[in-house]
């Protein structure tokens, strides 16, 4: 397996207008929102589901705003189970097909569809881990495949890049250890993932703490 980065953040909402409002705010270009089609298991076509989202495209990453916009829609990725805030971290890999996570239980490959502003339309590849061996959040491990729509824009706050996730853990050890194997590398409370880094520290709930975003002005810590 080879994981070359992050993939995405997802901060999830029921209130997309009004999150994609604040990162506006904070000197973000928001794109357009874009509603989700999703396979429910692997080999399944992908169906409307109930999730659309805007994105801020990073030069590495791109973080998404991701809402609950339709409460009758089919629900194929549990969208409404994760609850709200820093909620969802993906991981970035050239072939989904060729991953390897040992000891650590999860889905088969699911296809991702959303249509983009000026037509387009834009597809992806992804793994989820099971969610009950990862309390700290939803992780999962995704392949572009049509990466020219998730490019970098400029961002009036400077904004250039993901530098850092940080990840509380009430089970420390055992979080560093599960990470590790997924990466593929020694144990540490640091990672270097690609051109960004992981951080893990002991807390008393296990969550996705923060991420931070660098670029031409000071990092700014997120959400």
């Amino acid at each position: 397996m080879t994981i070359t980065g992050f993939h995405h953040t997802g901060v999830v909402t029921r209130d997309l207008d009004g999150l994609a409002a604040r990162y506006t705010a904070l000197g973000f270009t928001v794109s357009p929102r874009s509603r989700h089609l999703l396979s429910a298991e692997p080999g399944s076509p992908p169906v409307p589901g109930c999730t659309a989202n805007q994105c801020v495209y990073l030069g590495n990453a791109y973080l998404e705003l991701l809402g609950i916009v339709d409460d009758t829609a089919p629900d194929p990725w549990h969208s409404r189970e994760m609850g709200t805030g820093f909620r969802i971290l993906n991981f970035e890999t050239p072939d989904v097909s060729a991953l390897s996570l040992p000891g650590i239980p999860a889905s088969g490959v699911l296809d991702l569809e959303r249509d983009v502003e000026g037509g387009g339309t834009l597809r992806a590849r992804a793994v989820h881990l099971d969610p009950r061996s990862t309390p700290e959040g939803y992780v999962g491990i995704a392949q572009h495949l049509t990466r020219e729509y998730t490019q970098a824009v400029e961002h009036p706050n400077g904004a250039r890049r993901l530098a850092a996730v940080r990840i509380a853990a009430a089970d420390f050890d055992a979080t560093v250890d599960r990470y590790a194997r997924m990466l593929g590398v020694a144990p540490a409370p640091v990672f270097t993932v690609g051109d960004a880094r992981l951080e893990i520290v002991p807390g008393p709930v296990s969550r996705f703490e923060a991420m931070t975003v660098a670029g031409d002005g000071p990092d700014l810590e997120l959400p």
